[in-house]
């Protein structure tokens, strides 16, 4: 718990062995003791260095704040002037840097919410997810599941109202609620155990991929396998985010930390396709090549190496150019591709998914599944690590 001013200046290196020693140690259980990290005020400087190093960070709304450099500093090197709230607030760290991971308005509720959040953890890396009695109040089979995904597939929906009928009733807790929301990532229980959940959100750029996103995902992935914490993964990806910007950024770089953590996983991992499963993203987001268990799939799932519309565009171009109602013969294209190609039920017969499964069920599939992989374990190869391209 952090509320400090950082280094103090009067004892010169003194202080800063001792924030080096802090940091070793912090270095040092990672990936040994779940490590979270709650500011309660300041924390400039060096010290900040602290809550990066941890798995899960809190803020406090309007009370607290992070920077490396503060206002003064900014204000003589660049002639900026940005106040405490602006250059380094709870909200700030919470929508754009991703430092932080859950923001409240006062001290008491983000001491209640670190107290529910720990109930979802491990003590540590040998231990089990903690488990709680199941209430059975949540139905393993529920037919509202059948009607969230609009007809039209270019219509958005609310992955979090799947989620909640899905996981047992009131148990889902988010992480990182404000920062890339186009993917999804929280601890949930099912049947009182405690899962990790990462799920593309349509309702966000249509749920695609982009840089924020695939280092949010990577992260939250880590810290679950580190913990024997399982992982549910609810796709509907069209793909990852095109354009200059996130190319320049980096999006190859980034994304293949998403791969890298799903792959390295050696957690029970399910997958299950919503709707749309498009190339690169449909491998990304834990399917069965890569090392995911069991992968389920709903009929309205759209499983190809690129969207209908893209797809028809290149392969039927030479029949668009030379019709006379191009509209039309692009239409009646695009619904054959989606039957002949994309359909899920090709993706099951060559063994790429496990089954097509009626969405009402999907919970008790889940619960099965995860039933299945309880004593899951995989040999690794001897190695210092991994390179992970960060």
């Amino acid at each position: 718990m952090m509320d400090s001013g950082g280094a103090r200046i009067q004892e010169g290196v003194a202080s800063l062995s001792g924030y080096a020693s802090i940091f070793h140690n912090i270095i040092s259980s990672s990936g040994i003791i779940p490590q979270l990290c709650v500011i309660m005020g300041p924390a400039a400087g060096g010290a900040v260095y602290s809550p990066a190093l941890t798995d899960f960070v809190f803020m406090v709304n309007h009370t607290s704040y992070m920077f490396v450099t503060g206002p003064n500093v900014v204000k003589e090197v660049l002639n900026e002037d940005v106040t405490f709230e602006t250059l380094g607030g709870a909200e700030i760290h919470a929508r754009k840097s991703g430092v932080a991971h859950m923001i409240y308005d006062d001290e008491e509720n983000t001491i209640l919410a670190l107290k529910k959040f720990l109930a979802y953890l491990t003590s540590n890396n040998v231990e089990n997810p903690p488990a709680i009695p199941d209430d059975n109040s949540t139905p393993d089979i529920n037919e509202k599941l059948r009607d969230i995904v609009p007809d039209d597939p270019n219509k958005a929906y609310d992955v979090k109202d799947v989620i909640q009928l899905i996981v047992d009733r009131n148990s889902f807790f988010e992480t990182a609620e404000l920062y890339a929301p186009n993917l999804v990532t929280g601890f949930a229980r099912l049947k009182g155990k405690t899962i990790g959940i990462v799920a593309n959100q349509p309702k966000v750029l249509a749920g695609v991929l982009d840089i924020d996103s695939s280092t949010k995902g990577a992260r939250f992935i880590r810290f679950c396998d580190a913990f024997n914490i399982p992982i549910l993964t609810l796709e509907d990806v069209p793909g990852f985010l095109p354009g200059k910007d996130q190319e320049h950024a980096g999006i190859i770089r980034h994304g293949a930390k998403l791969l890298f953590a799903y792959s390295e996983a050696t957690v029970p991992r399910i997958t299950v396709i919503i709707r749309k499963a498009y190339g690169g993203a449909f491998i990304v987001m834990n399917s069965k090549s890569l090392g995911g268990d069991f992968s389920f799939a709903w009929p309205t799932a759209e499983i190809a190496v690129m969207g209908p519309d893209g797809a028809v565009a290149i392969l039927y171009r030479k029949e668009l150019a030379e019709s006379k109602n191009p509209y039309e013969l692009k239409k009646e294209l695009v619904k054959k591709y989606r039957d002949k190609i994309a359909n899920p039920f090709i993706a099951d017969e060559l063994g790429y998914i496990d089954e097509v499964i009626d969405p009402a069920v999907t919970r008790q599939k889940i619960i099965s599944a995860f039933s299945a992989l309880s004593n899951k374990w995989v040999k690794v190869p001897s190695r210092k690590h991994g390179n992970m391209p960060l």
